[in-house]
């Protein structure tokens, strides 16, 4: 699939981020569902992504998008318990999916550590990856994601791949990822065939922190290197960024 290019969005600080973020997302699933009558939504964790999740909960256009018609996924997980306050579906929940109307068979989990591959994450990865094949085109393997959510680490990470580890070469929808460089250790991602079959393909980041790695990808790092730079969109690959996260970015590549 062709990449499309990277747009880089810039605005002040990581409250108008979320804000930002959520118009422009519940504006695309209202146009998913008008065109397709089924939106796909990826959804990601961290500080920002859950803050994105939070304003839409409070937008009042939200009654604008019909939730029992949008598919739920996640690009990556935590492999702890199900109850565990870190797991990326928890907080989705508690933020917003737990606030609305969907429907319980159109949100797609990735498992949890003692859940029915008790604590193989390995395993558990591949029971996502037949549910992403069965919600697939008979064309394809991956579902017709609408937008797909992603945050970056300071190193450069996304999903749960990160920089010059064996998860960067896997060519596989889904897989445990093992022994991260971060807590905690042993988590489920999505690889980039699958990152890079949705339609448009959205790097949220706030933050100094984030500001050496996002220059980095955007000035044509490679995936092995930064992750982050792997992950593109097949209409659409959209950087928004604060402007802590954008400051080592040259200014022709910053749009407001």
């Amino acid at each position: 699939m062709t990449a499309a290019p990277a747009t880089v969005v810039v605005v002040r600080d990581a409250d108008v981020l979320a804000e930002l973020a959520a118009a422009r997302l519940l504006s695309r699933l209202v146009e998913a569902q008008a065109l397709r009558g089924t939106a796909h939504l990826v959804l990601t964790g961290g500080g920002v992504g859950i803050a994105t999740l939070e304003a839409v909960r409070r937008s009042p256009a939200r009654s604008a998008v019909d939730w029992r018609r949008v598919e739920v996924w996640w690009g990556d997980e935590r492999f702890v318990p199900a109850d565990d306050p870190e797991r990326n579906e928890r907080q989705a929940r508690e933020a917003l999916l737990d606030h609305l109307d969907v429907d319980p068979a159109r949100v797609h989990p990735m498992g949890a550590r003692g859940g029915p591959d008790g604590d193989d994450a390995d395993a558990a990865a591949a029971r996502y990856v037949e549910e992403l094949t069965a919600a697939a085109p008979a064309d394809d393997d991956v579902p017709p994601f609408d937008v797909l959510l992603l945050g970056l680490g300071g190193e450069g990470h996304t999903a749960s791949i990160f920089p010059e580890s064996p998860a960067a070469h896997d060519e596989r929808l889904a897989f445990g990822v093992h022994g991260c460089p971060k807590p905690p250790p042993t988590r489920i991602s999505l690889g980039f065939r699958a990152l890079c079959a949705a339609r448009e393909v959205w790097l949220i980041a706030a933050g100094e922190g984030k500001a050496g790695a996002v220059a980095l990808a955007l000035s044509g790092a490679g995936r092995v290197q930064i992750p982050a730079a792997g992950a593109t969109g097949t209409a659409a690959t959209l950087w928004l960024l604060d402007e802590a996260a954008a400051a080592q970015l040259p200014r022709e590549l910053r749009r407001r």
